[in-house]
């Protein structure tokens, strides 16, 4: 169950005369994740721009670093997700901060480039953090794979920091690589995003994931998934209804998990976008 672990790490954080017990802890932490999810985008929202979708969204505790983002701006859309540093409570500070900055620059933008959204991501958190990028400061940044649709167009544009985009067409799988580096401080030399243009068919499945199904220890012993079967996974539900996608994935993670305990937030968000809105 969700947070079982996180009761284990916090059950020596209490004792018996603290003015805030272990219960209210968790109680707030539930609470918090409730004002997380409302962040969210709407299904009604996701519907009007999306032919098919589905979204896996397995915290690994009560709030999560992952978050999926939707946003209908005039003469665009734009479907994105996130992977910020760390989970639980720091990561679900970063991915609330990572949201409203998206909603922000998209607000501000009327024909945005995806690369120049990233870009611009990038200084608001560095700014926010007083991140310099110099050596032995805090590190926290989001990684995050961001597409950008113009309605009546079969070309999107796309953007990534350390998470590529997945398109499936007929069972067969192509990557769309993204660069990296993150959004905050580059372990480097800091460069800019880089724009690509993919054009894509009427049935073409996208996936934009976090890295948390892929790390997952599991199987018979105890190893990651890895890229190498999330990639098969995807390509062979990839022609199944959004439902069954879903349960397949999730039971998929399930099954490989078994008893071990959940290293990382995941999320998995499969679309089909519409072209005419």
């Amino acid at each position: 169950m969700m947070g079982e672990h996180l009761t284990e790490d916090l059950t020596e954080t209490f004792t018996d005369d603290s003015h805030v017990t272990m219960k209210d802890y968790l109680a707030s932490l539930r609470y918090a994740g409730m004002i997380q999810k409302s962040m969210l985008p709407l299904p009604a929202l996701m519907t009007s721009l999306l032919r098919e979708y589905f979204v896996s969204f397995m915290p690994r505790d009560f709030v999560s670093g992952d978050f999926y983002y939707v946003y209908r701006g005039r003469d665009f859309y734009c479907v994105a997700a996130g992977d910020c540093t760390g989970h639980g409570v720091p990561g679900s500070l970063l991915s609330i901060m990572g949201v409203s900055f998206l909603n922000e620059i998209l607000q501000c933008q009327p024909s945005p480039r995806a690369n120049r959204v990233l870009n611009l991501m990038r200084e608001k958190v560095m700014s926010a953090l007083h991140q310099t990028g110099v050596s032995g400061e805090q590190m926290d940044s989001i990684d995050m794979s961001l597409c950008i649709f113009t309605p009546g167009s079969y070309e999107m544009q796309f953007s990534g920091a350390n998470r590529p985009l997945f398109i499936v067409r007929d069972g067969q799988l192509r990557e769309i690589k993204a660069d990296k580096m993150p959004i905050g401080p580059a372990p480097l030399v800091e460069e800019p995003f880089t724009n690509k243009i993919v054009s894509f068919d009427d049935d073409d499945m996208f996936y934009l994931f976090s890295d948390g199904f892929p790390d997952q220890f599991g199987g018979p012993l105890n190893k990651k998934f890895k890229y190498r079967q999330f990639r098969a996974l995807l390509s062979e539900v990839a022609a199944y209804k959004p439902s069954r996608q879903k349960r397949v994935i999730e039971l998929t993670f399930a099954d490989w998990k078994g008893n071990h305990r959940q290293v990382d937030d995941v999320t998995v968000f499969g679309f089909k976008p519409k072209i005419i809105i």
